[in-house]
């Protein structure tokens, strides 16, 4: 027996409110949702201290790299990836991307700050060549600290160049080099530095461009120092690229005081490549789990960034570091330095 037309019409009734009401539900959730991705990235981009738990999984794609017009679609491309690279994962994380040739720039927390680990020993050999305006004026003692310093990331060369350059030349550096957001560790304590993203890609910059500040001879003897870092320290920026450019990097490492800091810092040139990264991490639950959520950044930057160029050898493997390095943080920090 066919239902009465009143209930047909009453059931149709109760259908369209239902309809309705489901549409203005998912508009409401898209709408929160949207407001979630403007808002969550705003908060941690400031130079502060500030140390959320995890990464900003609904950071918002478009946001992380911009280029010009003609570069737009690999900008969005690179946005996408370094997003599905980060999603989930432990800690804090800062990059900031920039490639010369296609301008295309990458921006995520860049402005956070973190803890330095050894990635401040770029820094300190920069002041030390500041200060004496030419590698050929350094002492045969500073030369050979500084190459213990930037290939074996030695710790005591560390402490012996940084107390050699002095704080107020090491400050006189930073001015000059326009980091503005770095504050060099007062106590002595040079991996407790904090620095940003940001300025790390500054720093990156005047070690390639030619400059003011720092000398094209000066320059290329950083450059060189960090093109022969020991191969178990050769993660981070590295991963992923073709094996025949040229990588200049430097790591750091550091239990801050549990938590691990990871960083990399470094460019890459030849076949018609510059571009430099700055991926600073820390709140890592681990040190191999730090360097992996680094190498897996660089991967796709190094991957992105040289899709469709000539072809310039097969892409590089993670670094693995040596049982006797795994565990060791790159600085000893007396209880409670932190």
């Amino acid at each position: 027996m066919a239902p009465p037309p009143i209930y047909l019409s009453l059931v149709k009734t109760v259908r369209r409110r239902i309809q309705k009401r489901s549409a203005a539900l998912a508009v409401a959730a898209t709408s929160l949702l949207a407001t979630a991705v403007a808002v969550a990235p705003a908060g941690l981009a400031r130079a502060g201290n500030a140390r959320p738990a995890t990464a900003a999984a609904t950071t918002s794609t478009t946001a992380i790299c911009t280029a010009p017009t003609a570069h737009a679609a690999l900008a969005a491309k690179l946005s996408r990836d370094i997003a599905y690279a980060i999603r989930g994962r432990s800690g804090h994380i800062a990059i900031r991307v920039e490639d010369v040739k296609t301008g295309v720039e990458c921006r995520y927390n860049e402005g956070s700050r973190s803890h330095a680990a050894s990635v401040v020993k770029v820094t300190i050999l920069a002041a030390l060549l500041y200060w004496k305006k030419t590698p050929t004026a350094l002492t045969t003692k500073e030369k050979y600290e500084a190459t213990l310093m930037i290939e074996q990331s030695d710790n005591a060369a560390a402490t012996y160049l940084w107390n050699d350059v002095g704080h107020t030349r090491l400050n006189q550096f930073v001015t000059a080099a326009t980091m503005t957001e770095t504050i060099l560790n007062s106590g002595g304590y040079w991996g407790l530095s904090q620095i940003t993203a940001r300025d790390e890609l500054q720093q990156m910059r005047l070690l390639t461009e030619h400059n003011s500040v720092l000398s094209d001879s000066s320059r290329a003897y950083e450059l060189y120092l960090m093109n022969h870092v020991v191969s178990w320290e050769r993660w981070g920026v590295p991963t992923g690229a073709p094996s025949g450019l040229t990588v200049y990097v430097k790591n750091g490492w550091l239990n801050d005081p549990v938590l691990w800091v990871i960083n990399s810092i470094g460019a890459i040139e030849g076949y018609g490549r510059d571009y430099k990264m700055a991926i600073l991490t820390y709140s890592n639950p681990g040190e191999q789990y730090g360097i992996n959520t680094v190498n897996a950044i660089a991967k796709v930057a190094n991957s992105d960034l040289n899709a469709g160029l000539p072809a310039a050898g097969t892409a590089l493997a993670p670094a693995t570091l040596p049982r006797s390095q795994q565990g060791q943080p790159d600085e000893v920090l007396p209880k409670g330095a932190h």
